[in-house]
């Protein structure tokens, strides 16, 4: 049996504002989400969900009001923002630096080039690596490592 075929909703330069928001607040896709490259930080007033993986290409980045969630993985070629916290079903992975209002949680790994920061935990079940540094209001956990290349920091404690 052939498995069914993902969807994918693309999001490119003309759909954004002159401000380089995307025209919905919100979006709740079944499928994967790809943004197109060299768009800088693409915007989003509100929240980001994903039944699969949410791509986005070389030289963008993703600015959210509210949540990023992906059922599978998220990969940005710059960074990723986010008002309240990232989660991915698989790994999250970033050029540059990733950053919560609340937490970020992935299934697998967290990498990114530079930083990874969060108001309150960080939490991956396999590694959680950065170039520069790791920091956490309250905690870091990973089930088998952490490695940052200057510093790792949690308010509360380190597992």
């Amino acid at each position: 049996m052939v498995g069914k075929k993902t969807k994918i909703l693309r999001i490119r330069k003309n759909d954004l504002d002159e401000n380089n928001f995307y025209k919905n607040d919100d979006i709740d896709f079944d499928g994967d989400i790809e943004i197109d490259g060299g768009l800088g930080y693409v915007k989003f007033g509100g929240g980001i969900k994903s039944s699969s993986h949410i791509k986005i290409k070389l030289g963008t980045g993703i600015d959210v009001k509210k949540g990023i969630r992906a059922g599978k993985g998220i990969c940005a070629g710059k960074g990723i923002r986010a008002g309240k916290g990232i989660r991915a079903g698989e790994g999250i992975c970033a050029g540059e630096g990733i950053d919560a209002g609340t937490w970020i949680r992935a299934w697998e790994g967290i990498k990114a080039g530079t930083w990874i920061r969060a108001e309150k935990w960080i939490r991956a079940e396999k590694w959680i690596r950065a170039g520069e540094e790791i920091v956490a209001g309250e905690g870091i956990r990973a089930g088998e490592g952490i490695k940052a290349g200057k510093w790792i920091r949690a308010g509360k404690g380190e597992s």
